[in-house]
């Protein structure tokens, strides 16, 4: 059996891989260097939503870079300072290029510090910088414990500009009471757009309107952009113009580099990893750096270094060590003119640094920084079929306006199933091998897996993970019901109605007491009997009544 590679030549556009691989040729592949389990639970019995609990904080480079970045990033800090009761996010300060087990050792030491309490420990991160300022493999390691995301930009005007766009949507979000949840595929004719559409995007939409029909998928509009025979960059632009809360949802091919290499450092930061369209073009930093596109949505964008290209990929040695062989030498070279050469800098896409940093753009962007397989969504072997279903995890969490980053754990999780049964398996072969009577390990199965695990381990989120769609704030407090209420509910026991609204005296008592500052805003919350986001709102209203009241008598 065959996997296909989302990666297109940015001069033929062509796929660069125009058969797939066979699945034996990734049986003898090295134990990965740090496999990464969690090892901190945090306060893993309460909600993953709530900042209160789980924290937020931020991991910058050491220096001056490192002080300007946390700088532009004041004003989100203050934010998230005020949604996590007035507790200060921690900042930490780490080196440049750490590999895998350098990121563990940091976790383990000064994320997990025996001397700070554990409720201190924020498992919400907010990485500034690019991949070689805080490294990759740190984002990756982190991610198997937490809730991560990364900013990089190449001025600080695109810091300044996304943190302006996260306060703005938090403080006006839509009136929306439920998201949109859009479907798109570049049918393009190729067999790993093909692939991904049958078995990854037809089955998805198929099980959320299931999902739908049943209450489980809140989504206002659940469909597909476009058809196999009836698509269009055009349309997808139209579609996603608007403010709308909105997942966008897309498979299609990764630019990656012409025949002979990308001939310039610059041209190849610029493009690689740019959505690749077939023979309606491609869409890139350029053409939508100030367009309109998702604004204030979150995207999940599957193709080859669609977040970002890495100092080393994953299946470098792999691929060199086929094309030393003598076997798909021609194709395979083609693929690695995509890596970068000895010394190159890693590197954070141009395409969503350009739509974060737009003002109507989404606010959360999940790619691959690495070539990206028909793998995550698909098993092989004996009992090869689609697994669409590690995905809607995700869709679900997203569009129910919960957390980016709580989102991709729902994807990352399956990350964790496939590095444990690899661990495993490599521990069966170095502790009982068959030379010694113990029981052989499957060549085909350990392949498998091994290219599951790499492939989930690709996506990382980039924007802050504490973002959400911006639906009113009724509907991002809808949560699924307590179990208390679910329990009561299954037995036919009266489940509480619930409290009245309090009056506007209530309300306005409730404000005056949060400006005066002689009472906690936590106690307050309590004594009135509604949550904090909701006396923040009553504040705001309060504010914006105000100074309506001053304009009128000013004219």
């Amino acid at each position: 059996m065959e996997f296909e590679l989302l990666l297109a030549g940015a001069d033929d556009h062509q796929p660069i891989l125009r058969e797939g691989l066979p699945l034996d040729t990734a049986a003898r592949q090295p134990r990965p260097e740090a496999p990464r389990t969690p090892e901190h639970l945090y306060d893993q019995g309460g909600d993953p939503d709530s900042l209160p609990l789980q924290r937020w904080g931020v991991v910058a480079p050491e220096g001056a870079r490192g002080d300007r970045l946390l700088e532009l990033m004041a004003p989100l800090r203050a934010l998230r300072r005020e949604q996590q009761e007035g507790v200060e996010p921690r900042v930490y300060r780490v080196p440049p290029g750490q590999d895998a087990t350098q990121a563990v050792q940091w976790m383990k030491t000064v994320l997990h510090d025996e001397r700070v309490p554990t409720r201190d420990q924020p498992r919400y991160l907010l990485l500034l910088g690019d991949f070689d300022e805080v490294s990759l493999e740190l984002q990756q390691v982190l991610a198997s414990d937490g809730f991560v995301g990364r900013l990089a930009f190449s001025s600080d005007a695109g810091y300044e500009a996304y943190v302006r766009k996260v306060l703005r949507w938090a403080r006006t979000p839509l009136p929306a009471r439920k998201a949109r949840a859009l479907f798109y595929t570049a049918h393009d004719g190729t067999a790993a757009t093909t692939l991904g559409y049958h078995a990854l995007v037809s089955p998805s939409l198929a099980s959320c309107r299931a999902l739908q029909e049943r209450g489980d998928f809140p989504a206002e509009l659940l469909t597909e952009l476009g058809q196999p025979a009836d698509w269009s960059k055009e349309l997808l632009l139209e579609q996603v113009s608007s403010p709308q809360a909105s997942l966008l949802f897309t498979v299609s091919h990764g630019l990656g580099a012409p025949r002979g290499g990308w001939k310039t450092v610059e041209e190849q930061r610029a493009l690689q990893g740019a959505m690749h369209l077939g023979a309606h073009g491609r869409l890139e930093a350029s053409s939508l750096a100030s367009t309109p596109f998702l604004p204030g949505g979150i995207w999940f964008y599957l193709a080859c270094f669609g977040a970002g290209t890495p100092a080393r990929s994953a299946y470098h040695p792999w691929l060199s060590q086929l094309r030393g062989a003598g076997e798909f030498s021609g194709r395979l070279e083609r693929v690695l003119e995509s890596l970068p050469r000895e010394g190159e800098r890693p590197f954070v896409a141009a395409l969503p640094q350009a739509v974060l940093a737009n003002p109507e753009g989404p606010l959360a962007v999940v790619g691959h920084a690495d070539l990206a397989w028909t793998y995550s969504f698909q098993d092989m072997g004996q009992d090869g079929r689609p697994r669409p279903s590690r995905f809607q995890g995700l869709m679900n969490s997203l569009v129910r306006g919960r957390h980016a980053g709580v989102g991709l754990g729902e994807l990352f999780r399956f990350f964790t199933q496939a590095n444990t049964e690899l661990t495993l398996l490599y521990d069966q072969e170095a502790y009982a091998p068959a030379s010694s009577g113990g029981r052989p390990v499957d060549p085909a199965k350990r392949a498998h897996l091994w290219m599951l695990r790499h492939d989930l381990a690709g996506y990382i989120l980039l924007g802050d993970p504490a973002v959400t769609l911006p639906l009113s704030r009724e509907v991002q407090a809808a949560r699924p019901q307590a179990p208390e209420a679910r329990i009561s509910s299954l037995l036919g026991m009266p489940v509480a109605a619930p409290s009245p609204k309090p009056s506007a005296d209530v309300m306005a008592e409730a404000v005056l007491a949060m400006l005066s500052g002689e009472e906690s805003q936590k106690a307050i919350a309590e004594r009135v009997g509604v949550t904090l986001q909701e006396l923040r709102r009553w504040e705001q209203a309060y504010k914006d009544a105000g100074r309506a009241a001053m304009e009128r008598l000013r004219a």
